[in-house]
C-alpha cells in the first residue's frame, strides 16, 4: 500500500494514475534524533530529544517516542523534560547532521539535478525528466526510500503529487516512513477534508479569520468565490487562497543555488555585559564560521555581526573587507571592531552572531601578499588546526584566548 487514510491506496508499481505525480517531497523522519540514535545505540527504545540543555534551551528535534509525550520542536527544554522526564537529551551536532544531509542529498541528485533543498532534512524533486531512465514517480520514490534506509540507516517519508503544495501535504500525511501518491484526479478529494491551516501561507491570524467566517476545512474554503476572498483578504492573498483550495499551485521546483552566506550564533545562558566575554565569543564564532568556509571551499568578503539586547532588540553591523578571506583571525578582528563601533560594550546582550556574506569559491579568489607578509601565516596555521580537529575531534586544539576562557570557567 501507498499512504494511509483518506486516499484510495495505489499499487506499488507505477500506473497511469500516478504518472502525473512528478513532484516528490522528501522529508527525513525526526532527522536530528535519528542521527543521534545511530551515534548512540544505547538509546534503542528510549525517547530522544535534541536541543539546548541550558535554562533557555529549546527542542530542535524529538523522536516519535518523545513526541508521543507531547514534545515538539521549538518547545522550551524545561517543559519538554517535564513532559518526558526519561528522555535522553543530546546537544545539536550541526557539522555531523550536515555531513549526513549531504549524503542524503547525493542520493537525490543521483535521481535528477532538479532538487530544491528546503533544509538539511527536506527537499523537493521534479522527476519528470528521470522517468524514462528510472521508471515512474512511485518507483523512483521507493528507490529513494530504499537507498536512504540501506545507505544511511535512516527513514524518510515521501509525498508524490502534481505540485509542491500537495506533495508536501502528502509526505506529512504518511509520516513516519511512508509513501503517499496523490494523482491529479484525486487532489481535491485529498485536500478538502484537511484543515485550512494545512495550506501553505495560512498562518494563525488568517486561520482565525477564516474560522470566524465559518471556513474550517479546505473544502469549506473551496466553496467560497475568489471575489469574496479578495474582498476579505485583498487581491493577492484572496486569489492565492482560492487557487490553493482547488489544488492549484504553479510554483516550480527550483534547483538549489550555492550558499549565499555562512554564519553561527550563540544565545547566552544569562545576559552578558562583559566586553571581554563578548569578544571571546565573537572569536569562537569566527573560528566556527571560518572552519565551515574552508570545509566547503568558500571565501567571503563581508563580515556581519548580530547583537541582540536583553530586551530582544537586534542590531546588525557589517563591513566589506578589501579581499575575500576564510581566515578566522581576519574575520574575528573585523567582528570585534564592529562590536566596539556599535557602542554596546556595557549593554547586556542575550545573543551574538557572526556571518560571512559575498561567498565565492576559494579557487576563484586571488590574494595579494603585502611586501612584508610571510608566505606562511594565519591561513596555514588554521588549516593545520583543521587537520588536528579532523583527527582528534572538536576541541582538541583552539586559540589561546578560548583556552583561557575554559580555564576561567573551571
Amino acid at each position: 500500500m501507498i499512504g494511509p487514510g483518506g486516499v484510495e491506496p495505489l499499487p506499488e508499481d507505477d500506473s497511469e494514475d500516478t504518472a502525473g505525480c512528478t513532484v516528490l517531497h522528501i522529508d527525513m523522519d525526526a532527522f536530528f534524533a535519528g542521527v543521534e540514535r545511530l551515534v548512540h545505540p544505547e538509546t534503542r527504545g528510549k525517547p530522544i530529544i535534541v536541543g539546548g540543555t541550558g535554562p533557555r534551551g529549546v527542542v530542535s528535534s524529538a523522536d516519535y517516542i518523545a513526541r508521543s509525550y507531547g514534545v515538539h520542536s521549538a518547545m522550551p527544554m524545561v517543559r519538554a523534560l517535564r513532559l518526558c522526564p526519561d528522555a535522553m537529551v543530546f546537544p545539536p551536532d550541526g557539522a555531523h547532521y550536515k555531513r549526513v544531509s549531504e549524503a542524503v542529498m547525493d542520493i537525490l541528485l543521483a535521481v535528477t539535478p532538479e532538487v530544491e533543498r528546503v533544509s538539511l532534512d527536506e527537499a523537493y524533486l521534479d522527476v519528470s525528466g528521470a522517468r524514462r531512465r528510472l521508471g515512474g514517480p512511485v518507483r523512483i520514490a521507493e528507490e529513494i526510500r530504499r537507498r536512504v534506509r540501506d545507505e544511511q540507516s535512516l527513514t524518510c517519508s515521501v509525498g508524490a503529487a502534481p505540485s509542491k503544495l500537495v506533495a508536501k501535504l502528502a509526505s506529512t500525511r504518511c509520516k513516519p516512513d511512508g509513501l503517499l501518491a496523490v494523482p491529479p484526479d484525486r487532489v481535491t478529494a485529498f485536500l478538502h477534508p484537511l484543515p485550512v491551516g494545512a495550506l501553505s501561507g495560512v498562518g494563525d491570524k488568517t486561520e482565525q479569520t477564516l474560522a470566524r467566517l465559518g471556513l474550517r476545512t479546505v473544502g469549506d474554503l473551496a466553496r467560497v468565490s475568489a471575489a469574496t476572498l479578495r474582498g476579505e483578504f485583498g487581491t493577492a492573498l484572496g486569489d492565492r487562497l482560492a487557487a490553493l483550495a482547488q489544488g492549484r499551485d504553479e510554483s516550480p521546483v527550483v534547483p538549489s543555488s550555492p550558499d549565499k552566506s555562512i554564519g553561527a550564533e550563540e544565545t547566552f545562558p544569562r545576559d552578558v555585559d562583559d566586553p571581554e566575554v563578548i569578544r571571546r565569543e565573537l572569536l569562537r564564532l569566527s573560528e566556527k564560521v571560518a572552519r565551515r568556509m574552508r570545509a566547503g571551499g568558500h571565501v567571503g568578503r563581508t563580515v556581519v555581526v548580530k547583537l541582540r539586547r536583553a530586551d530582544f532588540t537586534t542590531i546588525t553591523r557589517s563591513r566589506t573587507l578589501a579581499e575575500s578571506t576564510d581566515v578566522a583571525h581576519e574575520i574575528s578582528a573585523a567582528a570585534r571592531e564592529l562590536y566596539a563601533a556599535a557602542g554596546l560594550e556595557r549593554v547586556r546582550l542575550r545573543l551574538v552572531g557572526v556571518r560571512m556574506e559575498g561567498l565565492a569559491p576559494v579557487a576563484d579568489a586571488h590574494r595579494q601578499l603585502s611586501l612584508d607578509e610571510p608566505e606562511t601565516g594565519w591561513r596555514e596555521a588554521e588549516q593545520a588546526m583543521d587537520a588536528v580537529t579532523r583527527r582528534f575531534g572538536a576541541g582538541a586544539i583552539r586559540p589561546a584566548a578560548l583556552a583561557k576562557r575554559e580555564e576561567d570557567d573551571v
